[in-house]
């Protein structure tokens, strides 16, 4: 059974009526329920009453992660704190962490989402999956979990931390599916291609998410492990992951959205955008109780897509996001996002797809270096010399990013592997 599929294949006309419907509750919940909504609604003389149909969304008006942050830590709860069962909250390594309450309810909705992500991803009652994402307040791990036992999976909750206790664990245990970042998978298909185990591997699936990644990226992944690998959407301000998924045929990322309302905006105008067009992506949670969102910002970046999908589901898709309209990077006056950077690299057979970006500024100009690590099988001393693999890699960072980057190439397994979100750039210019 596909968890609350008949949601999923409702027609458009269907399911634009439910939203509507719990679009004007929500509204109505908040403005009673939440004094920071109410105040910012009278600010612009909204009333829930106000709110008729869908397209009465762009009048209301937006919330920020700095909101979260402003009202820290339970101000813009919606119920009493003997009704929040648990607390997330982000890592707060660009400020004030952000928290996140839930009910009872939201962690049903929650299971519900990750279990349909994970219908989508072809994982079954019938499969064991190991949750590699961290647990405790960030929403991956707990998030992860839920939703594969509501689909009555056998569940490993390895975590992160130790990878050769999560390797050993894979192969012992018969392990078929994953859940993890995709930069910590391909370090994992490391450490197997290493101890010579790729072929003893059970693994069929994996559902990756947490941090931005390409299809170039998924492509390796699939390749290096012999599985197919998907990607799972979410932010813990909105739920966790289980907001979006792709499915088989890799064409956008399915929006569970008959709980998440997504629209498209021009980042710099805040004026809708159209289905197709590069946007900021914002979310209104249309059952959520312990924190209710209206219009938040997610600054992520992508289209959206209202039109049926190969495998059969209506639901809207996102596309792969470009970036983040917060981590877009401006050099010498170009627009750079490390997704391009990575993209780019994986076009070159002699490296891999580890990096880092770091940016600085002397005399008054940025400078940009690109660490690319050599893989393995093509270190050798003929090869040390290294100048025409810089120039190659510099070559395809140009066409990629339209300016020209400094190439220092390091030695096999030496960047940092992450466990977690992975770090892909220094900016110095910062620290001026």
């Amino acid at each position: 059974m596909i968890w609350n599929e008949t949601k999923e294949c409702m027609s458009r006309d269907e399911m634009t009526a439910l939203q509507t419907a719990r679009l004007k509750k929500i509204v109505d919940y908040v403005y009673h329920n939440v004094e920071f909504y109410r105040k910012k609604m009278q600010k612009v003389g909204i009333l829930p009453g106000d709110i008729k149909t869908l397209e009465d969304i762009k009048n209301l008006p937006f919330t920020t992660k700095d909101d979260l942050r402003d009202n820290y830590p339970f101000g813009l709860f919606a119920v009493p704190q003997s009704s929040i069962v648990r607390v997330h909250a982000s890592s707060g390594t660009t400020g004030k962490a952000t928290v996140v309450g839930y009910t009872r309810h939201d962690l049903d909705i929650w299971a519900e989402c990750v279990a349909r992500c994970m219908t989508m991803a072809n994982i079954s009652k019938n499969d064991i999956i190991q949750v590699a994402y961290g647990y405790g307040l960030f929403t991956g791990g707990l998030g992860a979990h839920s939703g594969a036992e509501k689909i009555g999976a056998m569940v490993v909750p390895m975590s992160t931390g130790n990878s050769k206790k999560l390797t050993t664990m894979m192969l012992d245990f018969g392990v078929t599916a994953i859940a993890c970042t995709p930069s910590y998978l391909l370090h994992i298909s490391e450490l197997l291609e290493q101890e010579g185990k790729i072929g003893d591997l059970k693994l069929k699936t994996a559902i990756c998410g947490a941090e931005p990644w390409t299809d170039k990226m998924r492509t390796e992944i699939e390749q290096r492990l012999h599985i197919t690998a998907h990607d799972i959407y979410g932010l813990s301000e909105v739920m966790g992951p289980g907001v979006a998924c792709d499915c088989q045929f890799h064409n956008g990322l399915h929006v569970c959205e008959d709980h998440f309302y997504p629209e498209i905006i021009d980042a710099k105008t805040l004026l809708p955008a159209g289905d197709g067009e590069l946007g900021e992506l914002v979310f209104t949670t249309l059952t959520k109780e312990g924190l209710p969102l209206i219009r938040y910002r997610t600054k992520d970046l992508t289209s959206i897509d209202k039109s049926p999908c190969e495998c059969g589901r209506t639901s809207a898709r996102i596309s792969k996001f470009r970036g983040r309209s917060d981590d877009m990077l401006i050099i010498r006056g170009v627009n750079v996002f490390p997704s391009q950077v990575e993209a780019a690299l994986i076009e070159v057979k002699e490296v891999t797809p580890h990096y880092m970006i770091i940016v600085d500024r002397v005399n008054n100009l940025d400078t940009l270096e690109i660490q690319v690590e050599i893989d393995e099988k093509y270190y050798t001393d003929e090869i040390k010399g290294l100048e025409a693999l810089k120039n190659k890699i510099g070559h395809v960072i140009n066409q990629a990013l339209g300016l020209n980057a400094k190439i220092r190439i390091v030695e096999p397994m030496t960047l940092k592997r992450s466990e977690g979100k992975a770090v892909h750039v220094i900016d110095n210019r910062k620290l001026f």
